[in-house]
């Protein structure tokens, strides 16, 4: 009996560091393009010598320090699609999260959601979904950390992942 409730304590501890969310059953699917970057890779790049000179640079080093989890997915299948759309709208209403921009534009859907941090404009957590009717890809992806919502364009830029324009607008209205 010892054994199977240290197994149990064990099993809960430790969970937390491995950083697991809702989203990485997408990971190993062959119609998913994945891309996951955990707090110690965002630690190794924080130690990487860049022009600091360069404002946009020394922003993005900026906030690569305070993200702790970075994933994306990305797909032109519509069954994985719609399984993307369901979970990020299930997790979003679940996980307390507020809708802080949902636009409709030529096609293209883009819904992003957030977790509050101790500011206005301060996130725990990031979910932006888009979809886009024209190129038939959907993109869901997932900041954790402590971050400013003003400071998440420039990691998009940096790693060319759409909804950079989005999440300026929703910067500018907080």
């Amino acid at each position: 009996m010892k054994k199977i409730v240290f197994t149990f304590l064990l099993a809960l501890a430790s969970s937390p560091f491995f950083a697991q969310t809702v989203f990485d059953q997408f990971e190993g699917e062959p119609a998913v393009s994945a891309v996951t970057i955990n707090k110690k890779m965002f630690d190794l790049m924080s130690k990487v010598k860049l022009d600091t000179s360069d404002k946009e640079t020394l922003g993005y080093m900026n906030l690569i320090k305070k993200i702790d989890n970075l994933k994306v997915y990305r797909t032109q299948n519509e069954r994985v699609s719609t399984q993307m759309r369901l979970m990020a709208e299930n997790y979003s209403k679940t996980a307390g999260f507020t809708a802080l921009l949902t636009t409709t534009d030529g096609g293209k859907v883009v819904r992003i959601h957030s977790k509050q941090g101790t500011s206005e404009t301060q996130l725990k957590e990031l979910l932006l979904f888009i979809e886009d009717a024209k190129t038939k890809e959907t993109v869901l992806m997932s900041i954790t950390g402590d971050f400013d919502l003003n400071e998440v364009p420039a990691l998009t830029d940096k790693m060319k992942i759409p909804g950079s324009d989005e999440l300026r607008r929703v910067g500018k209205k907080q």
